[in-house]
């Protein structure tokens, strides 16, 4: 398949007024930010308002943050020196506040959030209402480790490990949290039971990525027969490390609607649930699961 060029909404510009969900026959706008985020909590969170503003104003109603959005610091452990307590901080205060003034669903990619190791946090997913109250949280369970060159990672010695499922009902269907490394991990997707939208905020390595965030992100389209929102880390970064980008959205049949390949910006799609009803009835493949991941692992459901 040919890929599209990069996203127009890379750079600021104005748009149209945004169609209601009435005008666009019920397609709902979604939305994926890409960051190259560095050590200073403030700047990076200036840049995510900024590009949230984007997302907005191209009619998005749900906005997804990558990974690490609000602190990529120099070293692995900068992010213990901020880490929050639930319902208090910077960070979480910065996304309960722009969900509540755009009336948009707004999901932090990830945050770092106390655990009882004080050398370690939960790397979590927030996602908070139109109303700015968080809805759900998931707790990166998949920790990433990598020995290949000069490329050396060992998220374990500064993350403590998640261990539930989390399945929310929003507006927008039934969403999936993951994060990052969790894309290599099939099992977990299968034990969210049926999904319509999978969330995978990350921070690929440019060596990882390049050779397997596409193939992997829409494998899990396509098995799950879900829309996928994959916003990424993509740049240079203060620490010297590289991240892959290429923020996408993929529909369930395995297309990528938009994507940036590098760069801070966004992509924007449309979340078309009459389509995807379609397929589901056309390949029945949800209703042909034997195994039932959902008894293998603690799962846990949030109602909107």
């Amino acid at each position: 398949m040919t890929s599209k060029p990069s996203s127009s909404f890379a750079k600021p510009r104005r748009r149209a007024t945004p169609k209601t969900e009435k005008e666009t026959g019920g397609i709902l706008r979604v939305a994926a930010i890409q960051m190259a985020s560095g050590p200073n909590v403030p700047a990076n969170l200036a840049e995510a308002e900024r590009l949230i503003q984007l997302a907005v104003d191209a009619g998005a109603k749900l906005v997804v943050l990558p990974e690490n959005f609000a602190i990529m610091g120099i070293k692995e452990t900068d992010k213990v020196a901020v880490r929050e307590h639930p319902g208090k901080g910077p960070i979480q205060k910065f996304l309960g506040a722009q969900a509540r003034k755009h009336g948009i669903w707004l999901v932090g990619g990830s945050v770092p959030m106390e655990c009882d190791d004080p050398d370690k946090v939960y790397n979590s997913c927030l996602v908070y209402d139109d109303k700015g109250k968080q809805a759900a949280r998931y707790d990166k369970i998949h920790l990433f480790g990598l020995d290949l060159g000069n490329e050396h990672y060992r998220e374990e010695n500064t993350i403590q490990p998640g261990d539930d499922v989390v399945v929310l009902d929003s507006p927008f269907g039934r969403i999936g949290l993951s994060i990052c490394y969790d894309l290599r991990f099939p099992e977990l997707y299968r034990a969210m039971g049926n999904v319509d939208i999978i969330l995978v905020p990350a921070a690929f390595t440019a060596t990882t990525g390049k050779a397997h965030f596409e193939t992997l992100v829409r494998a899990r389209a396509i098995e799950n027969l879900a829309y996928v929102i994959a916003p990424a880390q993509g740049g240079y970064h203060v620490s010297g490390r590289e991240t892959h980008g290429d923020t996408m959205i993929v529909d369930p049949w395995g297309n990528v609607l938009d994507r940036l390949p590098r760069g801070s910006g966004v992509v924007v799609a449309g979340v078309n649930r009459a389509y995807q009803a379609s397929l589901r009835k056309s390949l029945p493949a949800l209703k042909h699961r034997s195994l039932d991941c959902t008894k293998c692992m603690r799962r846990q459901l949030t109602k909107a």
